[in-house]
């Protein structure tokens, strides 16, 4: 019998985003999938943003003096 992985219902996705490119952009990431066998461009571009993001709050991390109201989760 095979069990079916259910995800939790935080982590489906459901809310959706558009991105416009301009065809040099565009040219650029079709040549990066390419070279590198990216076949599912959604999720490297979704894996790609969530990198930058936890990055960016890496960098910027809060301290003891910041405002404890300004939670990034």
């Amino acid at each position: 019998m095979k069990r079916r992985k259910t995800k939790e219902a935080s982590l489906k996705r459901d809310i959706s985003h558009s991105v416009r490119f301009n065809p040099r952009e565009q040219s650029a990431i079709d040549q990066y999938c390419e070279k590198f066998r990216v076949k599912n461009k959604s999720k490297f571009m979704r894996e790609a943003i969530i990198t930058e993001v936890l990055r960016k709050f890496d960098e910027h991390y809060p301290t003891l003096w910041e405002d404890p109201q300004m939670r990034l989760f």
